[in-house]
């Protein structure tokens, strides 16, 4: 019976029904643990199911709780070198990078990486994984070259034991063409993003959500280079994917029409612009909930809004919303954190000086 609800956890949580997935997650887990006492590894299990539950929900400190109790059971049954030790490690990487804590992601990222060189070799998937999540934070620390180094090394792995068509070459080489696009080389970016597309329309179909993601991708590198009516076309591609497969009020959904809602607002059209980014934050906020980064991320892109329209009041009250956020889930050395304290602080003395 535990099994066949933590299935079906699982399945509302690839849904996106976070709630419903947790209520089946912890039914498992309460089963688990009157079986087989506090110290099994199916107990392990469900508390990272749950921590994954949470870190989705954005609820990083208890996502961070429910993954450090599923290392404790792993290192206490299976030593200090065990493949599923290494997945703990990757799991409690993902909060500190999601937290902005880039030093502990790394210290993390690398302890998995150690386990999986060490025990399934320098050619396993998995340690490609470990490759690709090490990039991700040298991405955020600005450090370029080392990013692409370390996605090289991935992406090599993911060819020669999954082969050139496999999804996870797909991921590395969107991943690739991040960084392209984030150095302002936007034929290389787009070249990688359009082998990613051409993946995941042969593998998964040209309706698969991340048929969706790729084309949202390829729909950023038009509007990075002022290409307006071109990001529009593949925005609109990747929403007409997400209401079909996703549902019109899937977290999925909702970023999009944030996604459309730059173009519009870039574009000049700000009650376009307005109206979309409503849309995003209403499905945030039903879905993920109010505190979620997420939710914040879309008021803040309504603050700015707001500023650029000389409504410095209305601003200031959507920073704030999402300053507020920020600061109970992410960590206090957060991007996020420093812009939109910097904003509310440029608004706050433009309401001073105006006449």
């Amino acid at each position: 019976i535990a099994t066949s609800y933590n299935n079906i956890g699982f399945i509302y949580y690839s849904q996106g029904d976070y709630p419903r997935a947790l209520e089946y997650y912890e039914k498992s887990l309460e089963i688990w643990e009157s079986v087989y006492g506090v110290n099994h590894p199916d107990v392990a299990t469900s508390y990272n199911n749950i921590g994954t539950v949470y870190n989705s929900q954005g609820d990083y400190p208890r996502a961070l709780e429910y993954y450090e109790k599923s290392l404790e059971i792993r290192l206490s049954v299976y030593g200090a070198h065990h493949p599923d030790v290494a997945l703990s490690y990757n799991s409690i990487g993902s909060i500190y990078y999601s937290q902005g804590d880039y030093p502990r992601a790394l210290e993390y990222y690398e302890k998995d990486l150690a386990i999986c060189e060490r025990v399934l070799g320098f050619r396993h998937p998995s340690t490609g994984t470990s490759y690709n999540n090490i990039a991700s934070v040298y991405v955020e620390q600005g450090e370029f070259a080392k990013a692409l180094e370390y996605y090289e090394k991935a992406l090599i792995i993911a060819e020669k034991t999954l082969g050139f068509g496999h999804p996870n070459r797909g991921i590395i080489c969107n991943n690739i063409a991040g960084v392209y696009k984030i150095q302002g080389e936007y034929a290389k970016a787009l070249e990688y993003f359009e082998k990613a597309l051409d993946i995941k329309e042969k593998v998964l179909g040209s309706e698969h959500p991340s048929t969706g993601t790729a084309y949202n991708n390829i729909a950023g590198v038009y509007k990075a280079e002022g290409e307006h009516a071109k990001a529009l076309e593949y925005y609109q591609r990747a929403l007409a994917i997400n209401e079909k497969a996703l549902g019109p009020e899937h977290p999925g959904t909702g970023a999009t029409y944030n996604n459309i809602a730059v173009v519009y607002e870039a574009q000049g059209e700000h009650a376009k612009a307005l109206e979309y980014y409503k849309k995003a934050a209403a499905i945030s906020g039903r879905t993920l909930g109010a505190n979620h980064p997420d939710t914040a991320i879309t008021k803040s892109n309504i603050a700015g809004l707001y500023m650029s329209l000389g409504e410095y009041a209305k601003a200031i009250d959507y920073y704030e919303d999402a300053l507020a956020v920020f600061q109970a889930k992410l960590g206090s050395k957060h991007p996020n954190i420093v812009y939109v304290r910097n904003q509310i602080e440029q608004l706050k003395n433009k309401e001073q000086n105006s006449p």
